[in-house]
Formats: C-alpha cells, structure tokens, sequence
C-alpha cells in the first residue's frame, strides 16, 4: 500500500466531501467539517502541504480506512 504524503488543503477537503462529510463554517484558517456517525469535528487548516499526522488523525476522527482514503484520493 502505498504511504501517506502531505498534500494541499482544498484537495483534502474534496477528499472528506467525496467520503460524505458536510461543510459546516470556516473559523480563522481552520474548515470545520461534520461527518456522519463521528464524535467530534473534522478541522481541515489551510496549509499548502498539510502534515501526515494531521491527515491520520482527521481519518481516523472519519471512520476513514486507509484504502477509501487513496480512493477517494484518485477521484480528486
């Protein structure tokens, strides 16, 4: 399986939209994002290469399984 790297904020967002997570505001440079059957938020900041460990930590928030991530990656 190939490794997580950084990659820019829009196309993260896109990725969480595609996954079924819903827009929900903007506050300062951090998208928040509500996603179906998860406990708390996704926050998305707008970085131009967002940090892996972010991206984890935002999947697993998700319910996100690494294989659905590249997925969904492919389509954006």
């Amino acid at each position: 399986m190939p490794r997580i790297t950084p990659v820019d904020w829009k196309t993260l967002r896109r990725v969480f939209e595609l996954y079924g997570c819903t827009y929900k505001r903007k506050k300062g440079s951090h998208h928040i994002l509500i996603c179906p059957g998860a406990k708390r938020a996704v926050v998305i900041p707008e970085y131009n290469e967002i940090d892996v460990e972010i991206i984890k930590n935002n999947m697993r928030t998700a319910g996100m399984a690494r294989e659905k991530y590249f997925d969904l990656l492919r389509q954006v």
